[in-house]
C-alpha cells in the first residue's frame, strides 16, 4: 500500500519537472534571440513572443489565421516580434512602415521566402532572384506583361471565362466557387499563357498536382517522410518532367509571332537581351507563371463573386455601366446553348470542356484545338464573334472581344475590382529579408532577421478614406487621392521594385469574369449562411463557396 501511495507523487513529480524543462527551454530560446540583436544599435527588439524551440509560433499561425497577426497586432502594436516557418520574423502594417520595406529592396532589404517555398520553386524564378539578376529577370519578363502581349492574350482569355462561365450555369446542383475558379485560372495559365497542349484529362492530372505543390509551400523545412515538404517535392519533380516534355516540344514547333503565347515571350525576350535560357530556367518559370496566375487570380475571382452576391447592387451598377458603353445588350440575350451557325462543334467542344472540370464524364471529352483558344483565332471562330443573322433563335449575339481600350473606360468595374482587392486581397503580406539593421517605429530590425509586411492588416487599417475601411464601398476609389498620400495604404499588388508585373494582366481577368457573370448568369448562395474566410496561405472561403449559378432569361429586362 505505502508503495503503491508513491505512483501520484511521483507522477506528479515528473509532470513538473517536465513543466519546468519546458518552461526553462522557452525561456532559453526567447533568450537566444534577445541576445541575437544588433548590440550597435541602442534601440530596443520590437515587442512580441517568439513561441517554442524550432516551431516557434508557426502552429499557432496555421491554426488562427488572419487572428494570429491582428491579436498580437493589438498586444504588441503596428511593429512585433514572432517566430514563423524556422525564421524570426518582424511583422509590419502600416502604409508609412511599409513604404520604408517596399522602398528599400536592394538596399535596406531583399526579398525573402520561406525556405520551403525556395526548395520547390527553384533558384531562377523572379520571385527568388536578387540584385541585378532580379532586375535582369524583370526586364526578360516584362515583355509577358506588355499592352501588345495583353491585347493578345485578351480574346483567347475571354473565351475561356465565357465558356466555363456557361458551364457553371450547367451544373443542376451547386458548384463549389473555388474549385471552379482554380479551374478556369489553371487552364487560362496552361493554354493562353505556356501554350500547352493538354487533353482534358491531362489537364485534371496537372493541375491536381500543381495544386498539392502550391499546397506545400509554406510548410516546415523538413523533408522527412510524409512531410509537407516531401510532398511538394515529388509534385515539383513531376511537373517539371511535364514541363521538360512540353517544351522541347514547343521549341521544335515554329510558332509564328501572332500566336506567341508568355513563354514565346519570355524565350524570345532572353534572347533579345542576350540571354540563352536553359531547361532548368525555362522550367521553373513556366511553374512560377502557372503559380503567379493560379491561386491568386482564383482566391480574387472567388472573392468578386462573393462580393457580388452580397451587394447586388454593384451588379445592376456594372450592368448600367455596360449598358451605357454598348457592351450590356450583346451579352444579355446571348443563351447557355451553342450558337447557331457557329461552324463545326467546336463551341460544343469548348462548352463540354467547361461542364467538364465540374464532374466526371463517362467517356473523356475531346480536346480543345490549340488554334481555338491558344494560338489565335481558328479559320471556325470568327462565327463565334459576328452578329448574328437575323434568322438565329433566341435573338443571340454572342460577345465581341473586348479590347484594353474599352476595359479601361469601365470605370465603375475598375472600382469594384479595386474594392474586392482592398477587402479581400489574396495574399496576406510579402516576405523580406534585412541586408542591413534598421530602425522601423522605434525598434530596431537586426540584419538577417525576416521582415513580413502585411497588405490586410494595412488595407484593414487605412484612415485616408471617406468611408470606414471595414465596408464595401466601391466609391471608396472615385474619389481622387494624391499618390503621395494613398499610394502604400492600397498595395494588393505589392509595391516598389518588386510590385506584382502581372497586375494588369490580373485586373483584366477579373474585369472580363465581372463582366461575364453579370451579363450571362445570376447566382445564389447554397449554404445557409456565408461562409467564413481562412487566409492563410491564401484567402479563400472555408467551404469553397457553395452556389447556384443560373443562365439570365432572354429578355431586355435586367435580373437581380
Amino acid at each position: 500500500m505505502p508503495a503503491g501511495l508513491c505512483w501520484p507523487a511521483a507522477a506528479a513529480l515528473a509532470l513538473l519537472f517536465l513543466a519546468l524543462l519546458l518552461a526553462l527551454c522557452r525561456h532559453l530560446w526567447a533568450l537566444r534571440w534577445s541576445l541575437s540583436r544588433d548590440r550597435t544599435s541602442a534601440l530596443p527588439l520590437p515587442n512580441g513572443s517568439m513561441g517554442w524551440p524550432f516551431f516557434g509560433e508557426t502552429l499557432h499561425w496555421l491554426l488562427q489565421g488572419s487572428r494570429f497577426h491582428s491579436s498580437r497586432r493589438e498586444r504588441y502594436g503596428n511593429v512585433f516580434k514572432t517566430h514563423l516557418l524556422g525564421r524570426p520574423v518582424v511583422r509590419v502594417t502600416g502604409a508609412e512602415n511599409i513604404r520604408k520595406i517596399l522602398l528599400g529592396e536592394h538596399t535596406l532589404v531583399s526579398a525573402q521566402w520561406p525556405q520551403s517555398t525556395q526548395i520547390l520553386l527553384g533558384s531562377h524564378t523572379l520571385l527568388g532572384s536578387t540584385g541585378d539578376l532580379h532586375r535582369q529577370r524583370r526586364k526578360i519578363l516584362a515583355r509577358v506583361f506588355c499592352r501588345a502581349a495583353l491585347e493578345s492574350y485578351l480574346p483567347r482569355i475571354q473565351k475561356v471565362v465565357s465558356w466555363e462561365l456557361r458551364g457553371w450555369c450547367m451544373q443542376p446542383g451547386s458548384i463549389a466557387v473555388y474549385s471552379s475558379a482554380k479551374t478556369l485560372t489553371f487552364r487560362i495559365a496552361a493554354r493562353i499563357l505556356l501554350g500547352l497542349r493538354l487533353e482534358e484529362k491531362q489537364f485534371k492530372d496537372l493541375a491536381k498536382t500543381f495544386e498539392q505543390l502550391v499546397e506545400n509551400l509554406f510548410s516546415l523545412p523538413l523533408n522527412v517522410p510524409f512531410s509537407g515538404l516531401r510532398k511538394g517535392i515529388k509534385a515539383r519533380d513531376m511537373l517539371h518532367e511535364f514541363m521538360e516534355r512540353a517544351i522541347q516540344e514547343k521549341l521544335q514547333r515554329a510558332m509564328s509571332e501572332e500566336h506567341s503565347d508568355a513563354l514565346d515571350f519570355i524565350i524570345n525576350s532572353a534572347k533579345e537581351h542576350g540571354k540563352e535560357f536553359t531547361m532548368q530556367e525555362l522550367k521553373e518559370s513556366a511553374i512560377e507563371l502557372i503559380f503567379a496566375a493560379f491561386f491568386t487570380t482564383a482566391s480574387a475571382s472567388t472573392s468578386l463573386i462573393l462580393l457580388l452576391l452580397k451587394h447586388p447592387s454593384a451588379i445592376e451598377k456594372i450592368r448600367q455601366e455596360l449598358a451605357s458603353h454598348e457592351l450590356y445588350p450583346q451579352h444579355q440575350n446571348c443563351p447557355m446553348a451553342p450558337c447557331p451557325g457557329a461552324g463545326r462543334d467546336s463551341e460544343q467542344q469548348l462548352l463540354t470542356t467547361a461542364s467538364d472540370a465540374h464532374e466526371d464524364q463517362s467517356q473523356p471529352s475531346e480536346p480543345i484545338e490549340e488554334t481555338e483558344l491558344g494560338g489565335g483565332c481558328s479559320p471556325h471562330l470568327p462565327a463565334l464573334l459576328n452578329p448574328p443573322s437575323s434568322t438565329q433563335p433566341w435573338g443571340c449575339c454572342c460577345p465581341p472581344d473586348i479590347s484594353l481600350e474599352q476595359l479601361s473606360r469601365l470605370r465603375y468595374l475598375d472600382c469594384v475590382v479595386k474594392e474586392v482587392l482592398r477587402l479581400l486581397p489574396p495574399v496576406s503580406g510579402g516576405y523580406r529579408t534585412a541586408l542591413q539593421t534598421f530602425e522601423l517605429d522605434g525598434y530596431q530590425i537586426p540584419k538577417g532577421w525576416s521582415v513580413m509586411y502585411s497588405i490586410r492588416d494595412t488595407h484593414e487599417t487605412a484612415a485616408i478614406y471617406q468611408s470606414p475601411p471595414g465596408g464595401f464601398d466601391p466609391d471608396r476609389f472615385n474619389v481622387t487621392q494624391p499618390e503621395a498620400a494613398s499610394r502604400f495604404h492600397y498595395i494588393p499588388f505589392g509595391g516598389g521594385a518588386r510590385s506584382c508585373i502581372g497586375k494588369e494582366l490580373a485586373q483584366a481577368i477579373l474585369k472580363l469574369l465581372a463582366i461575364e457573370l453579370v451579363t450571362t448568369a445570376r447566382w445564389e448562395l447554397a449554404t445557409p449562411t456565408f461562409p467564413t474566410m481562412q487566409t492563410v496561405p491564401i484567402v479563400h472561403p472555408v467551404d469553397g463557396l457553395q452556389l447556384y449559378f443560373h443562365p439570365l432569361q432572354p429578355s431586355h429586362g435586367s435580373e437581380a
